[in-house]
């Protein structure tokens, strides 16, 4: 005998949508694109030498380590993307026995004395690595921060050290007062574009993990309704 209903069967369908098809939403395919997208302008910046100059720029190295997290941080969203259109497919297949659609249905079948504890667990596997995801994307901009004190700390103390004006060093003293100014600069540029791009996925993950929730609690009140 089995012991969860179809998973399919429970869903509720939007209005004019087909029986033997769960709409879905290209997450996938929106990540894919930008991903590409993503690749076609770190060509074209080296290409022209942006990275050469960014990097070269920059001695504290903290612009380096801004794009590297923000790299791995956004491959982690294109890992996420195929574990969350994973559950949605499971969702919607009505497999048995696997998904977190078939172990919030049996959570709810086993009733559990605190009755919130299903959704919980359910909130946590959808909702609780993004957490981590964020504070990863604030650290970007703190490091931009970070830069900016360090260049600017930088443009001090290189100020702090002039005794006399030498016009025949000029030269020589404006390139190290726009060492600390492009470190504060490039830094802080660097920090914010990639914050807003990791936010822009992230976002978009937490939408798509919002509406996957709401469609696995339609599931499990359908099913409330058939015990009842």
């Amino acid at each position: 005998m089995k012991l969860l209903p179809s998973l399919s069967a429970l869903a509720i369908r939007r209005p004019g949508a087909r029986a033997d098809a769960a709409p879905v939403e290209p997450l996938a395919l929106e990540w894919l694109t930008l991903a590409g997208l993503l690749a076609f302008a770190t060509w074209l910046l080296g290409v022209r030498g942006v990275w050469a100059l960014l990097l070269s720029a920059d001695p504290t190295g903290l612009t380096l380590v801004i794009i590297v997290v923000f790299f791995t941080a956004s491959l982690w969203c294109g890992t996420r993307t195929r574990v969350l259109q994973r559950e949605r497919a499971a969702l919607a297949r009505g497999e048995h026995g696997g998904g977190w659609a078939a172990e919030y249905l049996q959570a709810l079948r086993a009733a559990p004395r605190d009755g919130t504890a299903p959704l919980d667990l359910l909130l946590e596997r959808s909702h609780g690595p993004h957490g981590t995801a964020w504070w990863v994307n604030g650290i970007q901009l703190k490091l931009g921060l970070l830069g900016k004190v360090i260049g600017f700390s930088i443009l001090a103390l290189q100020i702090g050290q002039l005794q006399n004006f030498d016009p025949a060093q000029s030269q020589e003293l404006l390139r190290q007062l726009t060492t600390g100014l492009g470190v504060a600069l490039l830094t802080t540029m660097v920090g914010l574009v990639g914050n807003i791009l990791l936010g822009l996925q992230l976002t978009r993950l937490d939408r798509y993990a919002d509406a996957l929730v709401a469609d696995i609690q339609r599931a499990g009140l359908a099913l409330n309704t058939r015990l009842e």
